[in-house]
């Protein structure tokens, strides 16, 4: 038990105790009042230190009805003794001398005392059970999150290899035949590498790094393919510092390569542009290459994409493939603008 709760407990039975003894002396006007507020405090304590000890004593295995049972005669008796050592009346003292006047006043006591009692039990039960859930929930949030993290990492590590093992395997194509061409390809490498190098692994990157990253995919690509590749990237300034997860771009400008201008024997031309769509980034990857065939599946990287937007947006985040007029294929990705 938190000591914000014990807190909150002590202040409900100090209102509670000040509430019994208002209303004792209003209906009972021969009664002093700051005598009967200690013997309320007194018995309202005591019969609240009683519910607690048994509840520590018997850690949750006993039910709260047999809990206030036991504890209203117990708590009420040492509450009557503690104050009669300040200077009240004794209720058992005098329930046990003068019976035929007293039973009445002990019997209307010992009905608020249960009264007074099971309301803090039950408001005790419920801080529980409400911190309980959120416990619950938490937890829940975290497994959930920790899942959701593993997930996304298995999927990166399967998109990241492609382009290195597709850049290796050009360079080792052309290194004996066009050392030069070769080289430059390296260069580019070296600069995708860098600028990836520690943003791969982040749950977040921005537009401007996703966008130098593709830059050099297409400017190694379009060494390698020469004539048959013209590429644009268009991108306002105000976009630049948008958060865009790792890797959802790059999979869609593979895939335009790979599908639609590798394919094509006059090659093609990729173009890249980002636009605000009201609360929403929307990206479009434009390839005039060999257009969408019906009867082929879906490659991984696209599976992957898919899976990563539902992962991180659910129904937010959405990727589309349409026909490009004449020609070609558009990959539209629609996010939640973070901030909008």
């Amino acid at each position: 038990m938190s000591w914000l709760h014990v807190g909150r407990e002590f202040v409900l039975v100090l209102c509670l105790n000040l509430s019994i003894a208002v209303l004792w002396t209003t209906v009972r006007a021969g009664d002093r009042f700051d005598e009967t507020l200690r013997i309320s405090n007194a018995i309202g304590f005591c019969i609240w230190g009683a519910v607690e000890l048994l509840r520590l004593l018997t850690r949750g295995r006993v039910p709260a009805l047999l809990i206030t049972l036991i504890a209203v005669p117990v708590g009420f008796v040492a509450g009557c003794k503690i104050a009669a050592w300040t200077g009240t009346d004794d209720l058992v003292g005098l329930l046990v001398h003068d019976p035929a006047h007293t039973w009445r006043v002990v019997a209307a006591s010992l009905m608020i005392a249960v009264f007074g009692t099971s309301l803090i039990v039950f408001y005790a039960r419920s801080e529980r059970l409400r911190a309980d859930l959120q416990s619950e929930r938490r937890q829940a949030a975290e497994a959930l999150q920790s899942e959701t993290a593993a997930k996304l990492a298995l999927l990166q590590a399967q998109i990241e290899p492609h382009f290195l093992f597709n850049t290796l395997a050009n360079v080792a194509s052309v290194i004996e035949s066009d050392p030069a061409t070769a080289q430059r390809i390296l260069e580019h490498l070296n600069r995708y590498l860098r600028v990836s190098l520690g943003r791969t692994r982040r749950a977040s990157s921005t537009l401007a790094d996703e966008i130098a990253l593709v830059s050099a995919l297409l400017a190694i690509a379009a060494l390698r393919l020469g004539d048959r590749l013209r590429y644009a990237i268009s991108v306002p300034a105000a976009l630049e510092a948008a958060a865009l997860p790792p890797l959802l771009l790059q999979p869609l400008v593979e895939n335009a390569l790979k599908h639609g201008i590798e394919p094509a024997v006059s090659g093609g031309e990729i173009r890249i542009d980002a636009e605000r769509r009201d609360a929403s980034l929307r990206l479009r990857v434009t390839d005039t290459g060999v257009g969408l065939d019906a009867s082929s599946p879906e490659g991984v990287g696209l599976a992957n994409v898919r899976a990563r937007l539902a992962s991180l947006y659910g129904e937010r985040g959405r990727l589309g493939l349409f026909q490009n007029r004449p020609q070609g294929v558009v990959a539209e990705l629609t996010i939640p603008l973070a901030g909008a």
